[in-house]
């Protein structure tokens, strides 16, 4: 199958809502006019004064409020699906303003069949579209994980907080690094992992919205086909389906987010503007760098904006006055999005196709399968030429018990009868004792033989369950319908499909005859008098100027978005600065230099995820290992002194003096008085008590303590 290289354009379809309880009263008004046939919508500014012109902007495919699910499907989704299935990539996202019904509008109420969303109205279609095929095998896997502030979890997971890792691959490109990947044969397989993983997403209050997304959440299905080709090879075709429920925009001031969400809110319009910025970029031809990595959600939404995938953008609006600027901003941000360029193609035997594996894991059990039926039927031969030789060697000893009675009636006739008699006796205990060995010797081996037979009946056992287990994972189309309803269904779905695509041809006609009708009238202008030329130019001119009002209001509106947006990234850099001198302020007074020094060693920035890492302590075998300056032993100190002692000295577990230098003030010094004796001697007794022969006659020890407590005393 050829590859298609063309350009394709982002088809963009807006949706608007019904008035919901709250806005049902008469103070609402609404803004916006719907022309489905032409695919405009017009949008009025309620502040505005009435002679002020109304903006128009126009779109592949517009629908009201009272709009069918089915319709939405049929028309912008179900082309999108028989891409996917052919091998192309596809993403569907819901953009819009908090709580104008995205989430409604790709998930809906699975219960009802009519209000079922986008996202269980692709499983049906998948699964029945891989029912009516034949000669072809199918490998359907589906993933679900949420971008919660800045942060990717897996809702298929049982730890749902482990943040994930986004990393690039040449071959892949951008992917999720250990996200989880369920294997599914059914719709209600597939629907039961997106019921799990809707209990696991991040839903909050807020006074827009009782259940309003605090995430953005990506149901990934993969769709691998195994068709064989005209060189009788066979070639994996994979598609991948991205259907993406963003989280709305919201302004605190309308919400009443507080705390937590106020926090979640502000992630949320970070993200969204990043997504802005990056469709502002694709349409701008003079841009060089597109900002996909200012977001964790444009950088996997990367292919699906000006890469390899068909595209379709959900927008949805509100039809409350009260909502004029979010509703204007989405439509622009819709009408941007239009001219996104994308150059899709078919997927043809990737490197990661799981099908090939699950194809490789059934021959080789097949291989398995048929060696151990080889190996039976050997053992069944075997067996069977010991039955043989068994029955010959029967044979054999009934010919020797002829031969052998022959042998005793002559030796009967014999005068040495008894001493054959006991000599018999003798042979036939040798006899049975031989027999008796050889039955015990076949017992064994027969035994043996069941046990031999019985393990390898399980281990067949075992590997027919796997080889069915794998294969019931495969797809393989014509087996579960009747023939005759596939037919019928199909001549359905061809002929509704020719019914919308005749119904986009004729907008797209009819926008392009109002255009033409415009240019004609210029052509064909011919005035029979001044007075008509001049009304006609004065016509013209009136018209112009409409339209020069026009762009001169989107101008205005342009700036004014410009402030308001420039408004709130000064404030979140203000939140953040003073967040971040906090954090410098905790970190001056309460956290030693050292600490503060080694933390700031093992910061390395990772430039796939654009952000600050702390390398583990304690290094690991992969890691480089660094040649560091070897460390000073004493800063500050009298004397050299470990890290050891530091840490002993800091925790104060052990004597700090055991470890300190000298300090005067740690030192605990004697300071018990001084020990005071009274001689009543006269100047003889001094002269004998202090003689120098005397001093030598004394022991050492008395001598010494003499000495000392005099010292002791003179020094007092």
């Amino acid at each position: 199958m050829s590859k298609s290289k063309h350009c394709e354009a982002v088809r963009v379809v807006v949706r608007c809502r019904p008035f919901s309880k709250r806005e049902g009263i008469p103070e609402c008004e609404n803004i916006l006019e719907i022309d489905e046939k032409l695919g405009q919508i017009t949008v009025r500014n309620p502040k505005a004064p009435p002679d002020e012109p109304m903006k128009v902007f126009t779109f592949d495919s517009v629908y009201g409020w009272d709009s069918k699910q089915s319709d939405i499907y049929d028309d912008a989704v179900r082309p999108l699906v028989d891409s996917v299935l052919q091998g192309f990539n596809g993403t569907i996202f819901a953009y819009g303003q908090t709580g104008t019904g995205k989430t409604y509008t790709m998930q809906g109420i699975s219960n009802d069949p009519e209000k079922r969303g986008v996202i269980p109205n692709s499983f049906k279609h998948i699964f029945t579209q891989i029912s009516r095929t034949q000669n072809q095998k199918y490998l359907v896997r589906s993933s679900y994980l949420e971008i919660y502030q800045e942060e990717i979890r897996d809702l298929l997971c049982k730890d749902n907080n482990k943040k994930l890792e986004l990393k690039e691959n040449p071959d892949f490109g951008v992917y999720v690094k250990d996200l989880s990947s369920v294997v599914t044969k059914n719709a209600t397989e597939i629907e039961h992992v997106m019921n799990m993983g809707n209990q696991s997403r991040s839903v909050g209050f807020t006074n827009m919205n009782e259940r309003s997304s605090r995430s953005h959440a990506i149901f990934v299905i993969t769709v691998e086909c195994s068709e064989a080709g005209p060189d009788g090879e066979d070639h994996i075709r994979v598609g991948k389906l991205n259907m993406v429920d963003l989280a709305g925009s919201e302004r605190q001031s309308k919400t009443g987010a507080k705390g937590k969400r106020l926090k979640e809110a502000a992630k949320i319009n970070l993200s969204l503007s990043a997504l802005g910025n990056v469709i502002s970029a694709l349409v701008d031809g003079k841009s060089t760098h597109i900002p996909y990595r200012d977001s964790k959600l444009t950088r996997l939404l990367q292919d699906s904006l000006g890469g390899n995938a068909k595209t379709v953008m959900l927008a949805t609006v509100g039809p409350s006055h009260k909502n004029f600027d979010e509703s204007l901003a989405t439509l622009r941000y819709a009408s941007r999005a239009k001219n996104i360029k994308n150059k899709p193609r078919i997927n043809e035997d990737p490197k990661d196709a799981l099908l090939r594996e699950f194809q490789e894991e059934i021959a080789r059990l097949k291989a398995q399968l048929e060696e151990r039926g080889m190996l039976a039927k050997e053992r069944r031969r075997r067996r069977n030429s010991k039955r043989l030789s068994k029955s010959m060697a029967g044979m054999e000893d009934e010919i020797l018990k002829e031969r052998n009675a022959e042998v005793w009636k002559a030796l009967e006739e014999e005068s040495e009868v008894k001493n054959y008699m006991k000599k018999g006796d003798d042979i036939s205990k040798n006899l049975t004792c031989q027999e008796g060995s050889e039955k015990l010797k076949h017992v064994s081996e027969y035994r043996k033989s069941v046990e031999d037979m019985q393990w390898d009946q399980d281990a067949l056992e075992k590997i027919i369950e796997k080889y069915k287990a794998m294969e019931s994972k495969l797809l393989v189309g014509g087996k579960t319908i009747i023939d005759h309803t596939n037919e019928q269904q199909k001549m359905l779905e061809m002929k509704r499909q020719e019914i919308a695509e005749q119904i986009r041809r004729e907008r797209e006609i009819q926008q392009q005859m109002m255009l033409q009708d415009e240019e004609t009238l210029e052509m064909k202008e011919t005035f029979s008098s001044l007075q008509q030329e001049v009304e006609l130019k004065t016509k013209k001119l009136k018209k112009l100027y409409t339209k020069l009002q026009i762009v001169k209001g989107e101008i205005n509106d342009f700036i004014e978005e410009h402030i308001i947006t420039r408004q709130e990234l000064e404030q979140t850099q203000h939140e953040l600065t003073r967040e971040l001198k906090y954090k410098y302020l905790l970190i001056e007074n309460f956290i030693p230099p050292e600490e503060k020094n080694k933390i700031m060693n093992r910061l390395q920035f990772d430039s796939e995820e654009d952000q600050w890492r702390l390398q583990p302590v304690i290094p690991s075998e992969s890691a480089p290992t660094q040649v560091k300056r070897r460390p000073l032993s004493a800063v500050g100190y009298k004397r050299p002194i470990s890290q050891y002692a530091q840490m002993a000295v800091a925790t104060a577990t052990v004597d700090p003096a055991r470890y300190q230098a000298e300090n005067i003030m740690l030192l605990e010094l004697d300071m018990s008085p001084p020990t005071l004796f009274t001689l009543n001697l006269n100047g003889t007794h001094l002269e004998r008590a202090f003689s120098p022969r005397l001093l030598r006659d004394l022991p050492v020890r008395e001598r010494t303590s003499v000495s000392s407590r005099v010292r002791k005393s003179q020094s007092w």
